[in-house]
């Protein structure tokens, strides 16, 4: 009998169906495969014990074991191979909830070691503060060490640079000159027509035309010297020299041109009392106080003194500027191209840090900004620079209202770096602390209710954090194993198997 065609479709129906559900088990089978593994060995381990009882209990029926001691148990446990934490034991290992987590299949990333030290930014990190004309140091507003924000006031000084201190004055006189013959040809312009030859004014007329392109020139000369176009129009307007310069902390990614603080008052003797060094003091918080949201820059080095002369470009000091600083790498020669494939896929790397009592501190997603055109041809190696974003560690003023503040990470410092070199996909990664090894043997411990069973697996693979487990089934995505104490652990198994000391001596009940 030839099938219908409604019957032929209901069983290609069927057919699709079934095909599409194995399909959908599949593709999430890390989602139930453990658990059914875990299902399945739960099983199994409770069928042999309880055969195991059976026996016990037909084979001898006084003195032997309580069938019911081991009621409330969901599964049997090896005592060799099995442990029992309380929570106390679990909280002095520092096995927390945090550490009790199932197994996932990750992308583990292959890293190279490699040693740095951290450096600061070339041309960023320090700041040389300079005197851009000469003159004699008056005051000397901040100290060696301080915190101060772009802006604030660092020296003054009396200008004492013949150039600039002559060229003001012919400009002066260049502009009184040219008030006295655009006074003059006014008047001429007001004289009855006819009264003085047309000559006699073309001639002032020219004068004055002379006078304004030599006012131009002075102002130019000027400019060069650093003056403002408003600096320059005060001079010309109220008459007076520029005498005092004041040099201020520069701002951290400024490109333009920056006015030089000049001043007309009359400049502070240098034998000033104490009494005018507190209003200076006092002066100079309050330009601390006008912006504490940046992040400040340290007066790294002061190198003039009050009352010294200074020549033009000299050196008055240096700011360091340590909100970034780079981590200076050295990978070996044979480790070039690992470390450009490593760019060119835009891998993060890692520092670590050494600390106190063997602590380590690790900083991750740190860029790689560019590697060394050449290698060391002593050293063999390769330098490459990794950004190091820095922030501020301590921040505490002084009695005297001056700021003070401590970095998280400094130059000089060394560290290991952490160089992804290679990818690996669906790979069972749990950090070093959840292993345990005995000779040839590597073992985890996994929850099983309220004990841990150690389980021995085999390494894949081992750097200084983590461990690749080889997926063969000694664990499955899923198992909740314990991601630290695995040491600890492995020691109390061992003094269990070894007798240890009755748990109740010492106890009076």
């Amino acid at each position: 009998m030839i099938p219908s065609r409604m019957a032929l479709r209901s069983i290609w129906t069927w057919v699709i169906g079934l095909a599409a559900l194995i399909v959908i088990g599949f593709a999430a089978r890390s989602m139930w495969w453990g658990p059914a593994q875990n299902w399945v060995r739960t099983t199994i381990s409770g069928n042999r014990k309880v055969s195991s009882l059976d026996s016990h209990d037909h084979g001898s029926t006084d003195g032997g074991e309580d069938p019911h001691a081991h009621e409330g148990h969901n599964h049997a446990h090896d005592d060799g191979t099995s442990l029992v934490l309380s929570a106390q034991a679990q909280g002095n290992i520092g096995l927390g909830p945090e550490y009790l987590q199932p197994v996932r299949l990750e992308t583990f990333r292959r890293s190279i070691t490699v040693p740095g030290i951290i450096v600061g930014r070339p041309g960023r990190s320090r700041l040389e503060i300079s005197t851009p004309m000469a003159g004699v140091i008056t005051h000397v507003h901040a100290v060696q060490g301080e915190a101060v924000d772009p802006g604030t006031l660092l020296f003054q000084l009396r200008i004492t640079a013949e150039e600039l201190v002559s060229t003001q004055t012919n400009l002066l006189r260049t502009v009184g000159e040219l008030d006295v013959e655009n006074r003059e040809i006014a008047r001429l312009s007001k004289a009855t027509e006819g009264a003085i030859a047309p000559k006699t004014l073309l001639e002032r007329q020219y004068a004055k035309e002379k006078l304004e392109v030599l006012v131009n020139a002075q102002r130019e000369a000027l400019r060069l010297h650093g003056l403002s176009e408003r600096q320059i129009d005060d001079i010309t307007k109220n008459h007076k020299l520029l005498r005092d310069l004041q040099i201020v902390a520069p701002g951290r990614d400024h490109h333009g041109e920056e006015e030089l603080k000049l001043s007309s008052t009359e400049v502070t003797p240098v034998s000033f009392s104490a009494q005018q060094a507190d209003e200076e003091e006092v002066k100079h918080d309050d330009s601390h106080a006008a912006d504490d949201s940046k992040v400040p820059l340290i007066l790294q080095e002061v190198l003039v003194h009050k009352g010294e002369t200074v020549a033009a470009g000299t050196t008055l000091g240096a700011l360091a500027d340590y909100s970034e600083l780079y981590i200076e790498g050295r990978a070996f020669e044979q480790d070039v191209d690992l470390l450009s494939q490593s760019a060119q896929r835009n891998w993060k790397i890692t520092a670590v840090f050494e600390g106190a009592a063997n602590s380590v501190k690790r900083v991750e997603n740190l860029a790689l900004v560019y590697s060394a055109s050449e290698v060391d041809a002593e050293a063999r190696s390769l330098s490459f620079f990794v950004l190091l974003p820095n922030e501020v560690a301590r921040e505490a003023p002084s009695p005297n209202g001056q700021r003070f503040l401590d970095w998280k990470y400094r130059p000089g410092q060394r560290l290991q770096l952490l160089v992804p070199v290679e990818e690996w996909e669906n790979q069972i990664v749990l950090p070093i602390e959840a292993i345990a090894r005995e000779g040839a043997e590597s073992f985890v411990f996994q929850q099983n209710g309220n004990h841990f069973d150690r389980v021995s697996i085999r390494v894949a693979y081992r750097d200084s954090s983590h461990v690749v487990v080889a997926n063969d089934g000694s664990i499955f995505p899923g198992d909740v194993i314990a991601l630290r104490g695995a040491h600890q652990m492995q020691m109390a198994l061992r003094n269990k198997s070894g007798g240890g000391v009755d748990p109740h001596a010492g106890h009076n009940h």
